[in-house]
Formats: C-alpha cells, structure tokens, sequence
C-alpha cells in the first residue's frame, strides 16, 4: 500500500474512533454519604448512557466550596457537573455562571418540595437540580434519655437542651452530653451558630448592612454554645464538622447532636450506626424567638456555563435527581438509604414511611423554614444560616475561624465577636454596601 493511502485509512480510522469515544463528564461533589452511593452507581447512569464517561473529583466541603467558586467565576471549565448549595444558586445563576435546566414532563418538576425548589431557582427557572435537601433538628439517644429522666418537647429550648447534656453525659463510658459543629466554615460551625443567633433574637446585618455581630444576642448565643460545649461536648470539638459528628453519634458517643436532618437516615440505618435502634428526633430547638432556629439547605447539581459538554452533563443531573434515582438507591440499598428532602413523592411512599422513622420531623423541619423571614429584627437579607450575598462566603468563613478558635479557648468570645464584627465592618465598606 502506498503511503499516501497508509496515512489516508489511518486517518480515517481516528476519525472513526473520534466519533464513537465516550463523552467524559468531570463531576465535583463533595464527600457526603448520599454522593458517595451516587458514585457507587456510576455503571447504572453509563449502562443507560453508554456514550458518556463518569469521572469524579470528591472533595471535603470546605475545599469543594472553593474549587468549584473559582472555577466558575474565572470560567476555568475543569468540572462539567457541579455540586453546590442554595446559597450559590441565585448569586451565581444572576451572573450566568450556571446554566438554566431543561425538565420534561417525566422529571415532574411540580413533585420537588416546594421551600427546595424556590431556594434552587433564580426568576422562576431552576437553576440547579436538589440531589438532597434538609433542614437541621435535634437528634437524640431515647435510651439515655429515658435513663436520665429526660423528656423532649416536639421543639425543645436551647435551656432544656442544655439541661438534658448534663444529665445525659457519662464521660467514663465515652458518652458526650451534645456533639455540634465547631469546624470552621460558613456552612460549617456558621451554619449552626447562625441559626442559634438567629433564635437568641439576632442577625447578621441591620437594615443599614451594618454588622451586628457585637450585638447581646450575638453575645448570648455564642456564650452558651462555648459554655455547653467545653462542659459537655467531646474533646477537640472545634476540628468537628458533620462527618465528625456523624461517625461520634454512630459510635454511641453522642447524647444528643444539632445537626442538618439529612443525618437521621444515617444514624437511623443499622448498617451504619450502632446506636440506630435508639435514635429519637425533635425539632430545632429555640431560644427567645422560633424564627431562624432552623436553617434551610440543599447540595444540588448544576451545569456551569464554561461547559462544552453541557447535553450530556445536563442528562447526568436529570439522572441522578429523578424519581427512577430514588427507587434504584431502593432496589440497591433499601428505601432507608434514599435521598431525602426533595421530593413529594418519597413521602408519600408507603415503603419510605415504613422505615424512615425520621421522615414527619425531617419534612416538618424543611416546611417550617422561612429564608425571607428568619430573624427577630427586620433584615435586609434572605437566608437563615447564610446571607444570601456573594460577600458572605469570605465573612462567614473569617467569623467561623473566629468562633472556632472561642471554642477552642485560644481567645475569648469577646475577642473572638469583637475581631469578626471588624472584619465584617471592613468587608462589608470595601464592597460598598455602607461608609
């Protein structure tokens, strides 16, 4: 064979191949137990979709929140998928950096719990698709409960909450009185300190954005926190995020833990948890007002615009969020293992309800919570345990460092509000929001 024809046929045979390669999606998610069943369902979505490729890149959620931020904003292109929160959706989705989703008839828009769907859309288009949705409440050890002669309302006070770690803890045999958040991060230790605030009767800005974080409730609320947990909470709290807690409450360690609701069906599965048969909800526990005291959250998956692949990424999202997603975790896992707090449906099911004791305190939670009404003053902002402002993320995570270190006992709570509200101050003048 000539060489001309050599070169022609070869390159023939690339092109060929060119156009029978698998499309490789690049997915960022973040570390949680529901995205890790996600990945472990991969061959599911590329037996459907024989075309397209999976690739993941997990991350802790800290580090995810700042890959996929700077990805987006420099329209870098790394991630074809991408899982981020409702504090991102409406911000992000004003500056065109993710793309609107297209839904038909079988996705059944109308079946996602309505508070869900309103916090992932941006002027009436969804913007991003809830993999999982929560609100926070109070888990607790019925068994240590009923030992201590505790007994929980449906919505408890931070007071009793308070009361029932220092008659629940038995150090000796390795149980704390109450495990929260203390990692630093705005949807870490902020997510929690931002609720109790919230519900001690504070907020984040006044109507004129000025900070508020030296304000009494800021004081009362970060006090208490600090005083219960050194008295009653585990060793190192401030390095404890949710999968922390997560893995001490599944141990038996923890008498009573605050903490997203997304977390009942782990502590509730017995595969998981040692303590499953024992767990008991309630819901977040409040202090001098119901408002704010427990938040509003969901990890969904969106298409950012710096895609080239946006069809098939935007295939994978449908996949992964559908009620024939939901039923496959079922077939696989048991109908204890689904993803909650999305969908209508998944609480109608009579299979679910059989075993998801959780389940009428989880959807109570997220009915309950109000984004444009959590705090006792009037405020300018929407969100309950963030602000929904791009400035947030850079406030929130200097004030958690701050909180975490108060936690710590490496400053005071006073010093610890004080250098927040001056870094709040700075940042919120620079970004002209006041002089």
């Amino acid at each position: 064979m000539k060489l001309s024809a050599t070169l022609a046929l070869a390159a023939a045979m690339a092109v060929a191949g060119t156009a029978h390669a698998a499309t490789e999606l690049v997915i960022a998610t973040v570390n949680n137990g529901h995205m890790i069943e996600m990945q472990k369902l991969t061959p599911f979505f590329e037996k459907v979709y024989p075309d397209i490729k999976l690739k993941w890149v997990t991350l802790e959620e800290n580090t995810l929140r700042q890959r996929v931020t700077t990805d987006v904003a420099t329209h870098g292109g790394q991630f074809d998928v991408m899982t981020i929160g409702s504090y991102e959706v409406p911000i992000w989705a004003k500056r065109k950096w993710i793309l609107p989703l297209k839904t038909d008839a079988a996705y059944d828009v109308n079946d996602l719990l309505p508070p869900i769907r309103s916090a992932l859309s941006y002027e009436g288009a969804l913007y991003a698709a809830p993999f999982y949705g929560e609100s926070s409440m109070l888990m607790y050890r019925k068994d240590l409960a009923d030992k201590a002669g505790v007994k929980f309302t449906g919505r408890p006070t931070w007071d009793e909450v308070r009361d029932a770690a220092a008659k629940m803890a038995d150090p000796k045999a390795g149980v704390y009185g109450i495990c929260l958040r203390g990692k630093a991060g705005w949807g870490e230790n902020m997510a929690l300190l931002s609720t109790m605030v919230n519900t001690f009767g504070g907020q984040w800005f006044n109507m004129k954005w000025q900070p508020q974080l030296q304000s009494k409730p800021w004081h009362d609320a970060v006090s208490f926190y600090v005083d219960m947990m050194k008295k009653y909470g585990p060793p190192g709290a401030s390095a404890n995020g949710f999968n922390e807690n997560l893995a001490l409450f599944n141990q038996g360690k923890c008498a009573q833990w605050v903490d997203a609701t997304i977390a009942a069906s782990f502590i509730s599965d017995p595969k998981q948890s040692k303590v499953a048969s024992d767990v008991a909800f309630a819901q977040a526990p409040v202090g001098v007002t119901p408002k704010g005291a427990n938040w509003l959250w969901s990890w969904a998956l969106a298409v950012p615009a710096s895609t080239k692949k946006a069809d098939a990424a935007e295939k994978f999202v449908t996949w992964a969020t559908s009620k024939a997603y939901i039923d496959l975790v079922a077939q696989q896992e048991g109908w204890a293992r689904v993803p909650t707090g999305t969908r209508k449906s998944t609480y109608a099911n009579p299979e679910f309800k059989k075993v998801a004791v959780f389940a009428p305190a989880e959807l109570a939670a997220i009915d309950s919570a109000n984004p444009d009404e959590s705090t006792l003053p009037k405020s300018p902002y929407t969100g309950i345990q963030y602000v929904a402002i791009p400035e947030f993320q850079a406030i929130g995570t200097a004030v958690g460092q701050q909180m975490s270190a108060a936690l710590a006992g490496t400053v005071t709570v006073d010093q610890a509000l004080k250098t927040s509200q001056e870094l709040a101050e700075r940042d919120m003048r620079q970004a002209g929001y006041y002089k």
